[in-house]
């Protein structure tokens, strides 16, 4: 897309370090860049990003981005504990508060040392495209970085007009990127609507902050369980890790009534196939540490009664958030004749699970 010079590009700046906050933000500043003579360096400094689930999905998608077009991309580091100590005592500001300013002082900063260390005169930051940023407050953040580091200068830009928010909207959907809902930190996500990562960390907190009550827990709804699948034949189980609800005790229940236990057994990178269980004797280590049955293949997936279906969390419309590999969507997605219940913890219940159209819907939760 050739984009005319809207901007007030300084004359001596043939070259740029851009620090990006995630790839959408980037990709019509990158284009408007290369569309101007303008070579950019992507400096990736985002330690504000949290949890790192989320920060490892943003890299990955400006990397990808960048790479895509042949520009030099360069890491920065995570260091979340000194964000946090940065911005102490300033965790309550409202957006675009004194945090917001602190902490877009505290990236700048380490993009003018980058700058300067590889030679680069002027530096920039794609926090400038966000309508939900003041700009008044990255210029300043800018200018103190600038004078911090001499011999550097910051190119103080709006990146909203010119027709690039448009662009980049467009850009975000043509190349699929992950879309993120709130800026990056823990203290921004308060205000918004859950992300998947976010999610899964705030359900870990959860067990851990739970941990002496996971084994009352889990006789609890293995107890629901058995009550409630007791006609059942042929039961879609799971062994379970140490963070989920311990159904071992309904396993051994079902074989010793002579039924069959089938559990799942990860054979690529984007399957699962189920076998049979008959004993501990028939488990071995496989993908993620998970026990895994060596046991006969099955594969006449109609006579399934019941999937008891693990999940980080549950919502009342029985959607579920994994653990983010897709495994069980995928194998309930080929069979959606098979009953899913999904099996948790009490505090796994909430209010709303964020979702995607390949997300697997549950027929009933219990936990």
């Amino acid at each position: 897309m050739q984009q005319k010079n809207v901007f007030g590009k300084p004359e001596d700046c043939n070259e740029v370090l851009l620090h990006a906050c995630c790839a959408p933000c980037s990709s019509a500043i990158v284009e408007w860049l290369l569309a101007n003579g303008v070579r950019p360096t992507i400096f990736y400094y985002n330690p504000n990003i949290f949890p790192r689930e989320e920060y490892d999905i943003r890299k990955y998608e400006s990397k990808r981005y960048a790479m895509s077009l042949g520009i030099r991309w360069i890491d920065g580091d995570y260091d979340h504990k000194q964000w946090l100590d940065c911005v102490c005592g300033l965790e309550g500001e409202p957006e675009r508060g004194q945090r917001c300013e602190q902490c877009f002082t505290l990236r700048l900063t380490e993009a003018a040392r980058k700058a300067k260390e590889l030679g680069i005169k002027w530096f920039a930051t794609t926090l400038a495209s966000s309508r939900w940023k003041s700009l008044d407050q990255i210029e300043r953040a800018g200018r103190v970085a600038e004078r911090a580091v001499p011999d550097t200068s910051f190119w103080a830009q709006n990146w909203r007009k010119g027709g690039l928010q448009e662009r980049r909207n467009q850009l975000l959907r043509e190349n699929n990127f992950y879309n993120q809902q709130y800026c990056g930190c823990e203290f921004s996500a308060r205000n918004a609507a859950p992300t998947k990562p976010l999610l899964r960390e705030q359900m870990r907190q959860a067990k851990r902050q739970h941990q002496t009550q996971l084994a009352a827990f889990s006789e609890d709804v293995v107890n629901k369980l058995q009550q409630h699948v007791k006609d059942c034949r042929t039961v879609m189980a799971y062994w379970p890790l140490p963070d989920e609800v311990d159904i071992k005790p309904l396993i051994n229940y079902f074989i010793a009534e002579g039924r069959t236990v089938l559990l799942p057994k990860v054979i690529d990178n984007e399957n699962m196939e189920l076998r049979r269980y008959s004993s501990p004797a028939d488990l071995t280590e496989g993908a993620f540490h998970i026990q895994e049955p060596v046991g006969e293949a099955f594969t006449d997936n109609d006579k399934i009664d019941v999937a008891l279906v693990p999940g980080m969390a549950f919502d009342a419309a029985g959607h579920r958030l994994g653990r983010g590999r897709g495994y069980y969507d995928r194998f309930l997605s080929a069979h959606p004749s098979i009953h899913k219940i999904g099996v948790c913890f009490p505090f796994q219940r909430v209010a709303e699970v964020p979702i995607e159209e390949h997300d697997v819907c549950m027929d009933e939760v219990i936990g």
